[in-house]
């Protein structure tokens, strides 16, 4: 689906469906990516990059129940509140991206395909707010 809504899509569904797809990515590409990145190295250590691909998807999961909670409060400062909460999990989710992208796998550029969905997300998210 392109980040531009269809006639029939509101802002509010269009970024809803971007945040569904968003949450399902992060999620098969943290399954993908766990079973490299999991593996011990030469040294013991285990690869600081695992615990990314856990919080991909849990900031991708927190997208949605934020996004209703700005729909549905009906004071502007606690819906800034919750807009400004997505505004943070799209940063963290990107910069996460952006350390996955140094991992030892073969699933970095799926990682580059997540970024690319969220920078959607972000555009999604500028016209979703004026409509609060």
């Amino acid at each position: 689906m392109s980040y531009f809504s269809r006639s029939s899509e509101s802002p509010r569904q269009a970024l809803y469906l971007k945040a569904r797809e968003i949450m399902h990515m992060s999620k098969y590409i943290s399954d993908y990516l766990v079973p490299d990145l999991a593996v011990l190295n030469e040294n013991g250590n285990e690869d600081k990059y695992v615990y990314f691909t856990g919080d991909i998807v849990r900031h991708s999961n927190s997208l949605i129940p934020n996004i209703i909670k700005a729909e549905n409060e009906f004071f502007q400062e606690a819906r800034t509140q919750y807009v400004n909460a997505i505004g943070t999990l799209t940063d963290r989710l990107s910069r996460n991206c952006e350390k996955l992208e140094f991992t030892n796998s073969n699933g970095k550029e799926f990682v580059n395909l997540l970024r690319k969905e969220i920078q959607k997300f972000r555009k999604l998210q500028r016209v979703w707010k004026l409509t609060l």
